[in-house]
């Protein structure tokens, strides 16, 4: 039977209006928000590294030549635009870790070109870094780092598990190890961090690489490999 106006029943939801269709003028006006927004987190980025990790919101309305109320069209408050600029510093540590475990296929020089990386984004803004640290307790910036370290331990993994079959070794180790490694190497990054870069990069690194390098060489002397297959690895150069 069919329904007519008369039919509906008072207790029903109105219906959802139409969504507007897309115009030209609508979406140019959408991109140069965008765009707008993403200059601002720019001044942002730049008022951090001018002020340090406490900067404020007027430091950044100056560094950005604009008024706090222009902020605020942008960013419902501080802690919006903080977390739009912890995104940011995040992007850049994967931009610097993940093609260092891509391009690495020998097991100790890929543990210690992801320690290196890693290193190498505080040791060149420490600033930024020490911000993630003061700003941690922010929920939505756990998640951005809690994310972050995700990322690159599931594509150090992806990698630790090619290297081990490729050994004709069992890959199950490959996750718990790729996200053992990033903890550990941001924990101690942090350390690193906060207390001023008391080591030089290059020796943090060997320290580092050598003791984590110690556990993987022990889970592979300790597999049960055929006797000819353990032949040709003692044969291979570690």
């Amino acid at each position: 039977m069919r329904r007519t106006s008369t039919d509906v029943n008072a207790s029903d939801p109105p219906p959802e209006p139409a969504t507007p269709p897309r115009t030209g003028r609508r979406d140019r006006w959408a991109d140069h928000r965008e765009q707008r927004r993403q200059e601002l987190i720019g001044a942002a980025v730049q008022a951090l590294l001018r002020h340090g990790p406490t900067v404020d919101m007027d430091q950044v309305a100056a560094t950005a030549g604009v008024s706090k109320p222009v902020l605020y069209r942008y960013f419902a408050d501080k802690a919006q635009l903080w977390l739009a600029v912890s995104e940011v510093v995040a992007a850049r540590v994967v931009d610097a870790v993940a093609p260092a475990v891509e391009r690495v296929r020998e097991e100790r020089a890929l543990v210690e070109a992801t320690i290196d990386a890693y290193l190498s984004i505080i040791e060149s803004e420490p600033t930024l870094y020490r911000f993630l640290l003061h700003e941690a307790g922010h929920p939505g910036i756990q998640q951005v780092v809690a994310g972050t370290s995700r990322q690159v331990a599931t594509g150090l993994a992806r990698v630790i598990g090619d290297r081990l079959r490729a050994l004709g070794l069992d890959a199950g180790p490959a996750e718990p190890w790729a996200y053992g490694l990033v903890g550990f190497v941001q924990a101690v990054g942090d350390w690193w961090a906060t207390h001023g870069q008391p080591i030089r990069r290059a020796a943090l690194t060997d320290y580092l690489t050598t003791l984590l390098w110690s556990g993987i060489e022990g889970v592979r002397r300790g597999a049960d490999l055929p006797p000819e297959l353990t032949r040709a690895h003692e044969r291979i150069e570690w």
